[in-house]
């Protein structure tokens, strides 16, 4: 009885808690986006290639712990995905963004002045921004993207990625929340522009609504992703991180064997952390303070493993240890 109220747990909790993605709606029909993309095109793209990432991307995740994770969590931590994971993730979530901010000229809303002000501040004006998206378009060698984000310091940056990969992705060298972003695949404009690039950016700015682009602006402003985004570009707090996790799990389970051979390393990185410079936005006395006490029980931890201490004595210091850790996360997303 037990074993099989134990099965129905699982699987009510599989139901209640795993996800699909779905393929979105365009909001104009096919040939709304004539004469800039044809109607074979936008059919074959939206239809086909982007239907394939989320058909793909939920048969990766089905029957795995992701299947509960929400999209930014699976892009957040992308260089410790699958490459099928990665690419079928980025696709869907590039090409949603993608349909969501072209428009029909006359289905096109107002900027909103804030945006405006931004653009003028960085970029002098909207045609020197277009020209910093052109290029970064233009010079992304094969398949991939140009993005306009907003970077953890609120700044708007022109970047580019390859592949399905975006911004918010660890892997990306510029980080940020995308408010725009241009597909240069190919396939986005071969049946009509076949390999001219240019011509097809060249068209591509008639059908982007920069009402809807300063609006998603003004939302990734007050997005609490983008101090996600900053805490995660932490480097030492990263490289800390994985050698906790593979300690103290296993220690968890009984298996010592990490954690009394890592020791040294668990306390080198805790000696970096403790020593390293924060985010800005995270560069608080609290915080160093908190690093300090984690440094020094790591210290602790090292110099029992080198008296050869008890397991369970171990598992308390290294619990006061991981306590210690999420500590300092909890004050990062204050």
């Amino acid at each position: 009885m037990k074993a099989l109220l134990s099965i129905l747990f699982i699987s009510m909790n599989s139901l209640f808690f795993a996800q699909e993605f779905s393929l979105p709606a365009l909001p104009y029909s096919f040939a709304s986006y004539e004469p800039y993309i044809d109607a074979q095109t936008m059919e074959i793209h939206h239809g086909k290639h982007h239907q394939a990432y989320v058909t793909n991307l939920n048969k990766a995740l089905a029957g795995t712990k992701m299947a509960s994770l929400t999209m930014t969590q699976i892009l957040m931590d992308a260089s410790f995905r699958s490459d099928v994971v990665r690419n079928n993730a980025g696709g869907h979530y590039n090409h949603s963004l993608f349909w969501e901010i072209l428009a029909p000229k006359d289905k096109q809303t107002s900027m909103q002045g804030s945006f405006e002000a931004a653009v003028k501040a960085q970029y002098g004006s909207m045609d020197s921004l277009k020209k910093a998206l052109t290029q970064a378009a233009s010079t992304r060698f094969g398949s991939g993207w140009a993005w306009l984000i907003v970077t953890p310091d609120k700044k708007l940056m022109v970047t580019s990625t390859g592949n399905q990969d975006n911004p918010i992705m660890d892997v990306a060298k510029d980080r940020g929340i995308p408010v725009l972003g241009i597909d240069v695949w190919e396939h986005a404009y071969y049946l009509k522009y076949q390999n001219k690039r240019a011509d097809y950016l060249g068209g591509i700015f008639n059908l982007i609504d920069w009402g809807i682009v300063s609006d998603k602006y003004s939302k990734a402003l007050v997005d609490p992703l983008l101090s996600e985004i900053e805490k995660d570009n932490w480097m030492a707090l990263k490289d800390f991180h994985k050698v906790m996790a593979q300690t103290y799990h296993p220690a968890e389970e009984g298996n010592f064997v990490p954690l009394r051979t890592r020791s040294g390393e668990l306390l080198a990185k805790a000696i970096l952390f403790a020593n390293s410079k924060p985010p800005v936005s995270k560069d608080k006395p609290e915080v160093h303070k908190a690093l300090t006490n984690l440094a020094e029980q790591c210290e602790k931890i090292y110099e029992l493993t080198a008296k050869n201490a008890k397991d369970e004595v171990l598992m308390k210091e290294i619990t006061k240890a991981h306590d210690l850790f999420h500590q300092v996360e909890e004050l990062c997303h204050d």
